[in-house]
This record gives C-alpha cells, structure tokens and sequence, in this order.
C-alpha cells in the first residue's frame, strides 16, 4: 500500500495513541500495590495474624496413695548353732530368731495353697534343728519341728526359722496354729500389716495366743 495513502496514515496515528504492553503491565503493577497497600494498612494482622492460644486442659491429679514402707523386715540373727534351749515353750531366739521369703506378699500368701506350694523342710533339716537343740529322742506327737513365722504369714524354710516345739504343755504347737491361722485371717481381711504380724509372732507368739477371741 502506498504510505501516501490517508488510510495508512490514520493506522499508524492510531496505534501511535494506543498503550503499548509495557504501559498496561506498570498499570496493573501499579494497581496490584495499590491494593495491598490499602490492605495493609486496614487490617495488617492480615499479613501475620495472631493465632488464638489453644487453652490447656485442667487436669485434676489423682490422689497420691501411701506407697508400702521399703524397709525391710528387722530380725535376730542367728548366733548359735548348738546348745540351743527352748524356755517355757518359746524358740532360743539365739538359734530361731526367725527368717521371711524374701519379697513375699499379702497377695501371695492369701492365694489357696500358697503354704504348700512353698513348704520344703527336709529330715535332714528336721534332725539338725533336734541336734541343735540336743533333743536325741523323742516320741511320736511330741514335738514337732515347727516355724516361728509360720509359712503362711511368709515365713522361710531356712534353720533360723525352725525349732523343735512341744505339744504340752499347753499352749504348745497346737495353739501356735490357731494363732497362725488367725493373723493369716486378719492379713487377708486387710486389718494388720504382714510386716506387723510377722513380727508379733517372732517377737513372742504366746502373747498373741492371750488376745485371741477364741481359742
């Protein structure tokens, strides 16, 4: 086409007057700032906002419970191996102080069967505590080779527990089982400690045998 021509040059004044592409980009550039400046400053919490503190629980502790006492069970020790004598039917505390199971508990000793499932008393064992406490014969009944904490109070199978007891006179081995089987009673029905009773029947069983309801 001929640049002489007056519709070439209506074009090119036109596309002279219209906005390049440069030009619409700073607009809308120019626009996009704009807005967020306004943004900004209507609400700049939008830029970080505070983030609400998600309250914490109220948590009620339960109520702390007496753990059980960690000392351990205090007795005499075995000092004698020979020439022990047995006084108004009460054990030589020098030869019998007493022995427990180590770690034993209400829970075990109140199971059905707990005693037998731990009684382990040989005739060796039997006739060394008779040699101990110079007993050379005896008669059937007469004594019985018997343990100062009885097993089912936790008591132990060692030497130091055992001593040979007479039936009479009264109250003899007999009664002793009346008042083991009471303190067991008692231990199971969570009225006295087992550390409490084992050491009342070490201590002096016979005491125990006055205080019972029934004998």
């Amino acid at each position: 086409m001929d640049n002489n021509q007056p519709g070439y040059r209506y074009s090119s004044i036109e596309m002279r007057k219209s906005p390049s592409n440069k030009t619409w980009w700073a607009l809308g550039l120019l626009g996009l700032v704009t807005v967020s400046i306004f943004l900004f400053k209507g609400n700049p919490g939008n830029i970080h906002p505070q983030q609400t503190p998600i309250p914490t629980p109220f948590v009620t502790s339960a109520p702390q419970t007496a753990s059980p006492s960690a000392t351990p069970l205090t007795l005499g020790q075995r000092t004698k191996t020979s020439g022990c004598i047995a006084v108004n039917g009460l054990e030589d505390k020098d030869c019998t102080p007493g022995a427990i199971i180590d770690g034993v508990t209400k829970d075990q000793i109140c199971i059905p069967g707990y005693s037998k499932s731990v009684r382990n008393v040989p005739e060796s064992e039997k006739n060394q505590v008779y040699m101990e406490y110079g007993i050379s014969s005896r008669t059937t009944g007469e004594y019985e080779v018997d343990h100062l904490i009885s097993l089912e109070l936790g008591g132990s199978n060692d030497i130091s527990n055992l001593w040979p007891e007479l039936a009479q006179p009264t109250p003899g081995f007999h009664e002793k089982d009346k008042v083991e089987n009471y303190l067991h009673a008692q231990v199971c029905a969570g009225k006295i400690s087992l550390q409490e009773v084992q050491l009342k029947i070490a201590n002096n069983w016979e005491e125990v045998y006055k205080t019972l309801p029934t004998k």
